[in-house]
């Protein structure tokens, strides 16, 4: 491992920790909509125009050029100073980006990245499928050339904010003659084609984050293929490395925000026999074990920021960290709603933007979204540990 911090990251962080403190959005983010929309894209547009969208991204598409160790201190800073979810803005900055970035055409990066950074565009991720979720390579959507086309004929489900994204990084199949992991195309699709249908699904925390997606006979341009036909599988296997590794930096740093919020209910907050919650052993036991499982989490991250440092593309190794952010996220949720019990929740049955119910709820799609902790599992057992399947 080498993680050596510039000799000027303290002075950056300063000048990062004084313009968050100025400008974090003090009013509350819509849940759903095109109000939800436009304020995700005008907080990201107002980071750009202030020089810190894209921290690491490359210069010559809107980035500061800066290393993932300044990136991290972004993040760092980011969750201590209250910064919100990157929400629709997320696809693109964390998984399309990124894997723009490592395998797109010269055109494809120059149109793209300058709007993912600037705000103009969100992104959302066609991947799973009703039979294809956990197996991805399963996937059926099929996509036939037709002339400089492609004819695309399918459904995705659980396509994170579908119904207000411009483009989707979507999965197709364009030759089923080999193995299921041959034949699979990545492509650019701009979801305002003819032929696309969105259905929200409302989620258990109430708002419509998810979506079915349905495809009827919907053309695409051969100058949307990332990387070449047929090859779409190592591209998702890039676009997967970073939704497993970096893609959650920010989630990782806002968890340890989190456990320290609650110690600080526990030193406050009297149970019903008048004493300190954080005087009980058992409450004392679960923060103590928590802020350590913290720390834990806090060294496999700079563990990965330094192995990405040294390749372009995240390695397997981040489905380490994506099990054990994922498990220790519900950990976090659940010792919350055992402090404070019946206060966790709303007596009208309402739900309060950034309740603890809330995020207890949101914590269930933290080992599913992007590959369940079994997958993981497997991953990690197969591609970092070598063992026999």
């Amino acid at each position: 491992m080498d993680l050596r911090f510039p000799s000027d990251t303290e002075i950056f962080r300063e000048e990062i920790r004084t313009w968050l403190r100025a400008n974090v959005p003090r009013d509350p983010r819509p849940d759903e909509g095109t109000e939800m929309l436009e304020w995700d894209l005008n907080w990201q547009r107002r980071q750009y125009e202030a020089g810190y969208a894209g921290i690491a991204w490359p210069v010559a598409y809107g980035g500061r050029g800066l290393s993932l160790v300044q990136q991290l201190v972004w993040y760092e800073e980011y969750a201590r100073a209250g910064g919100p979810y990157l929400g629709a803005c997320f696809v693109g900055l964390s998984h399309a980006g990124p894997t723009l970035i490592a395998r797109a055409s010269d055109a494809q990066k120059e149109f793209h990245l300058p709007r993912i950074l600037a705000g103009v565009d969100a992104w959302c991720q066609g991947f799973s499928e009703p039979g294809a979720g956990s197996d991805l390579a399963s996937l059926r959507t099929a996509a036939v050339v037709d002339g400089d086309e492609l004819v695309v004929t399918g459904q995705k489900i659980w396509t994170s904010y579908a119904q207000v994204a411009r483009w989707q990084e979507l999965l197709v199949r364009t030759d089923s003659s080999g193995s299921k992991h041959q034949g699979i195309t990545w492509v650019i699709c701009d979801m305002s084609t003819p032929g696309i249908e969105v259905r929200p699904i409302r989620n258990l925390n109430g708002v419509d984050h998810y979506c079915e997606v349905f495809y009827d006979e919907v053309r695409i341009p051969l100058t949307q293929v990332v990387g070449q036909l047929h090859d779409g599988w190592s591209v998702a296997m890039s676009t997967l490395g970073f939704e497993r590794g970096t893609a959650f930096l920010q989630a990782q740093t806002e968890l340890s925000r989190t456990v320290e919020r609650l110690i600080e209910i526990a030193r406050t907050r009297r149970g019903f026999d008048g004493r300190r919650l954080l005087d009980d052993d058992s409450t004392l036991d679960q923060l103590a074990t928590l802020r350590t499982e913290v720390a834990a989490m806090r060294a496999m991250t700079y563990a990965g920021v330094s192995r990405a440092g040294r390749q372009p593309v995240p390695g397997p190794e981040g489905s380490m960290t994506k099990l054990y952010l994922g498990e220790l996220t519900q950990r976090v949720s659940r010792c919350a709603m055992d402090i404070l019990g019946i206060d966790s929740l709303e007596v009208d049955g309402s739900f309060v933007r950034d309740s603890w119910v809330r995020r207890y709820l949101l914590g269930y799609e933290a080992t599913m979204g992007g590959g369940t902790s079994e997958v993981q599992r497997n991953i990690i057992a197969d591609r970092v540990l070598g063992l026999p399947r």
